[in-house]
């Protein structure tokens, strides 16, 4: 296959449906699979994919949406960075959006005054930087492992032209973490037990780590792995792969997305990213609670261009709006029409809560593509 929409052929989509249904038999369990990946949460609801699946394959959305995870306390140190005099914060436009404690975003900040400027790149900062001497220019940097080579080029940047004002208010976190610690605490009293028979392996995040480091997973835990790429056909192939492995008591890495992503992943990026980061021992994931060795700082020989250190910020107590259910969801143990707020009081124009803002939320998947459904069932009910 060479163009887009041979991935999404209806009639091969059927097809491999027609296998998985044929396959995912004689198991007195469903078979649960749990995406950890933004992308392959809106492919699923925007293709509709569960409607082609049998009801004994369910699939569970997991935190893969770096503005999702990051936890309330995180958006606060960064509003306040941004009130600060001579300050200007740099950030992507979904970040803007996304509430902090007591409804307040960053967004609301620059109407109130505070200096905070929209994105597209890590290099726009360095950019603005130039451009304005006078200021201090932060960069509130998040993501997953495919954004942080681009933070850690512009750092490096930083360092040969010698700016001194430029920052990076760093909050880059690790996949692999994430996944161990859904595995090692699959019980947590606030929100629930998820189980898991395998997953679904990022596709963005895959490309630059490889395959590998999910070997771990598969062979500690004994949960198959299969990578797979962001169209139907490619997540469709991936659920067949994991039915198979389940059924054959295989727990192996598998690469489905092998048309981007190789065993090694990309080095150059790699090596990018070691030589301007190291681990934080621990940091908080919205979900997650506090993951050791889940996160990433600047390293100490680049410990001038650290906003952390630079403006002395310390961990604030962040507090979620009540009643909303994004830590819950990004656990894999609520969806979002389990959620009150969900369509009511929280919308895309007023978001109560980050899975309605990102583009990769799962709560803004299901209102872009599933927000009718279940008035369709209450009223088919009645």
């Amino acid at each position: 296959m060479k163009h887009a929409t041979e991935y999404r052929d209806g009639g091969l989509a059927r097809q491999l449906a027609a296998r998985i249904t044929a396959e995912a038999v004689g198991r007195a369990e469903p078979y649960r699979f749990m995406e950890f990946c933004g992308g392959h949460t809106h492919a699923i609801s925007r293709y509709g994919l569960e409607d082609l699946l049998p009801s004994s394959v369910r699939l569970i959305h997991g935190p893969g949406c770096p503005v999702c995870v990051l936890p309330v306390a995180r958006i606060d140190s960064a509003i306040r960075l941004a009130e600060q005099p001579g300050i200007t914060l740099c950030t992507y436009g979904d970040l803007m959006r996304v509430p902090g404690s007591r409804g307040v975003s960053l967004l609301r900040a620059k109407a109130a005054g505070a200096d905070v400027r929209m994105i597209y790149s890590a290099l726009d900062a360095i950019a603005l930087a130039r451009a304005e001497p006078q200021r201090q220019v932060v960069l509130f940097a998040i993501g997953f492992e495919t954004t942080t080579p681009p933070t850690a080029r512009a750092v490096r940047l930083a360092a040969q032209m010698e700016l001194e004002n430029f920052t990076v208010f760093c909050n880059h976190v690790l996949t692999p973490a994430a996944i161990q610690n859904i595995l090692e605490s699959p019980d947590l009293r606030e929100f629930g037990r998820v189980q898991l028979d395998g997953f679904i392996g990022p596709a963005h995040v895959s490309t630059v780590i490889g395959s590998e480091p999910y070997t771990f997973f598969a062979e500690e835990f004994a949960k198959p792995v299969v990578i797979a790429g962001f169209e139907p056909l490619d997540v469709l192939q991936a659920v067949l792969m994991l039915v198979r492995q389940v059924n054959q008591g295989r727990h192996e890495v598998e690469n489905q997305y092998g048309r981007a992503v190789s065993p090694g992943g990309n080095e150059a990026a790699k090596r990018e990213v070691a030589e301007v980061f190291e681990l934080r021992k621990t940091f908080e994931w919205r979900g997650l609670g506090h993951v050791p060795y889940s996160a990433l700082r600047l390293k100490a020989r680049y410990g001038q261009f650290d906003a952390e250190r630079r403006f002395g910020l310390r961990d604030l107590a962040g507090r979620d709006v009540p009643g909303c259910q994004c830590g819950a969801v990004l656990r894999g143990v609520k969806t979002p029409l389990d959620c009150r707020l969900f369509g009511k009081v929280c919308t895309p124009e007023s978001p109560m809560g980050s899975c309605m803002v990102s583009p990769e939320g799962a709560c803004s998947a299901y209102w872009t593509y599933k927000r009718f459904r279940r008035g369709a069932t209450e009223e088919s009910a009645a």
